[in-house]
């Protein structure tokens, strides 16, 4: 590493200075430590020292004469990027990763250290985990390409081994930033070490990207290139992720291809209905439906759900009062060819119906899966009590809630789900039936976010219940939520309406009424002369 310039030794004496004249108790030791501070007085700030045999010289003289001072200061100790928040042995993991996150952040060009010299010098003692760099990846999404230096210093580093877990953060991370490059980079570097966890987060962001000819391609080379396992589990996940995207034809070609090396299955052939189901072409699907079925080939229930999804949303944008038929139709052939339905059939049928208002046609059908031996899990609840909310039946909406819980679905109900509850309530109008399920969730653990405090006080501000609003603003600031106080907009139904004051009306003086009656009088007087005629002539 090259040797440092003179400002940052300098820099960094002085912070080490400062924790020791803090940390000493006797007034000797802190009078030595300001009169060898002072000692440094007389170099400017803007003084430059070229990086060359003159700065080792001085760097050395500076030790020596710090430790003839302070003998028992140990130089082995390294120093934080932060000077309040101490050196990171003694800060947490959060504040550590915050520390990563403003080096990775930092304008290399202010500074003339490269990323990994940087990190070296100031996290050189710091035992990295993955859980560390994950959090320190996901607080520096502007970092860009700094991260690969991050990357180069884990290597470096002999406290640390990058296993399948932590390649993947950085695939992940350049993968958002759809810089594959970089992604090719990362595991190249550590080309042993990439598993199935690399492989899902390579693919997956390619997908997600729109590159599904990459994602084909990846798989064609990774054994060569990134010494992954090219195997009929690893064939299942790109055919998962392609067809979840709805690029069927992309995952149908590449299947049809390796067919003779990796014979297709059932799970194979469900995801490629599915795929053509997500990419809207019904028709494609039972083509390929009926060549499986003439190859030998089992569907199972996933694919017939797909199939189903894909008639009920094809009926909701052209014409909703097929629903019923067409979704009929589907079940028939489901008992036809023997396949069972399952709770996810049931879903796919109450979230449909729920989606076109049919709420009550969804309550008949959920009372109805006991029949089928199908029991309702989480999704099915959510689902109905959305429904039932926005229909305004909230009584029906509460009793839902219970019996989800009732049914040991409890957990599901998260803050999101809650949130969402809200979310409704709150575009119906039902502000305060809202503030008791607010208040359901603050019962059952769930602690409110800023979004959710911001959505209530936005809703009670437009209501024009002032109190209320500020209540809510004082408990969020006690719970530690970082709200912010801004101006919200009243809706004009709820402001309060100025009063219309009434005048009596004056007496009329003797001179008005007289000066009345006699207009009124001329008034008549005129209405009794002929007016002539519009447009006529006079004759000569």
């Amino acid at each position: 590493m090259p040797p440092l310039q003179f400002l940052q030794l300098r820099r960094l004496f002085l912070r080490k200075l400062s924790s020791f004249s803090s940390s000493s108790s006797s007034s000797s030791s802190s009078s030595s430590i300001f009169s060898y501070s002072s000692h440094f007085s007389h170099f400017h700030p803007t003084t430059f020292i070229p990086r060359n045999s003159t700065t080792a010289t001085i760097t050395s003289a500076i030790a020596s004469s710090l430790f003839l001072f302070h003998p028992h200061i140990s130089l082995s100790n390294h120093f934080s990027s932060s000077s309040e928040s101490g050196t990171p042995s003694q800060q947490g993991p959060d504040q550590i990763a915050l520390s990563l996150s403003s080096e990775l952040k930092k304008d290399p060009e202010s500074d003339p250290l490269s990323i990994t010299q940087r990190l070296n010098l100031s996290f050189s003692h710091i035992v990295p985990t993955p859980s560390l760099v994950h959090a320190a990846l996901c607080l520096s999404p502007e970092a860009g390409r700094i991260v690969l230096g991050f990357n180069e210093w884990l290597i470096s580093n002999p406290n640390f081994d990058h296993t399948d877990e932590t390649l993947s953060f950085f695939v992940d991370y350049f993968g958002r930033r759809k810089d594959f490059k970089a992604t090719h980079d990362v595991i190249v570097s550590r080309k042993g070490v990439a598993g199935p966890i690399t492989l899902a987060s390579a693919i997956d962001r390619l997908v997600r990207a729109g590159r599904p000819t990459h994602a084909v391609s990846f798989f064609e080379r990774m054994e060569r290139d990134y010494g992954l396992k090219r195997d009929k589990e690893s064939l299942r996940l790109v055919v998962e992720k392609l067809c979840e995207n709805g690029y069927a034809s992309y995952a149908e070609k590449m299947v049809k291809n390796l067919a003779n090396e990796f014979f297709p299955d059932e799970f194979i052939c469900d995801m490629l209905i599915k795929g053509w189901c997500v990419d809207g072409k019904l028709e494609e699907a039972r083509r390929l439906a009926g060549e499986m079925y003439g190859g030998g080939f089992e569907i199972g229930t996933a694919a017939y759900n797909a199939i189903l999804d894909c008639v009920c949303k094809l009926c909701r944008e052209k014409d909703p009062f097929r629903l019923h038929s067409e979704a009929e139709k589907v079940l028939m052939d489901m008992d036809l060819y023997g396949v069972p339905r399952n709770v996810e059939t049931f879903n796919v049928l109450i979230t449909n119906l729920c989606k076109i208002r049919k709420t009550e046609d969804a309550l008949q059908l959920f009372y109805k899966m006991g029949e089928w031996g199908c029991y309702p899990n989480a999704n099915t609840f959510l689902v109905l009590t959305n429904s039932l909310y926005q229909a305004a039946r909230v009584g029906e909406g509460d009793e839902m809630i219970d019996r989800m819980k009732s049914a040991g679905f409890g957990d599901a109900i998260d803050k999101k789900a809650y949130y969402g509850f809200l979310r409704i309530l709150c575009g119906i109008e039902r502000i305060d039936h809202a503030l008791s399920v607010f208040g359901k969730m603050k019962e059952d653990g769930c602690e409110p976010g800023v979004k959710t405090y911001d959505l209530l006080m936005t809703k009670l501000c437009a209501h024009n219940r002032v109190d209320k609003t500020n209540a809510l603003f004082n408990e969020a600031v006690s719970r530690g939520v970082e709200v912010t106080s801004k101006a919200y907009q009243v809706d004009p139904r709820y402001m309060k309406k100025p009063m219309a004051v009434k005048t009596e009306k004056k007496r009329e003086t003797l001179p008005e009424k007289m000066a009345r009656k006699r207009r009124r009088l001329k008034q008549i007087r005129l209405s009794f002369v002929k007016k002539p005629k519009k447009m006529m002539r006079r004759t000569f």
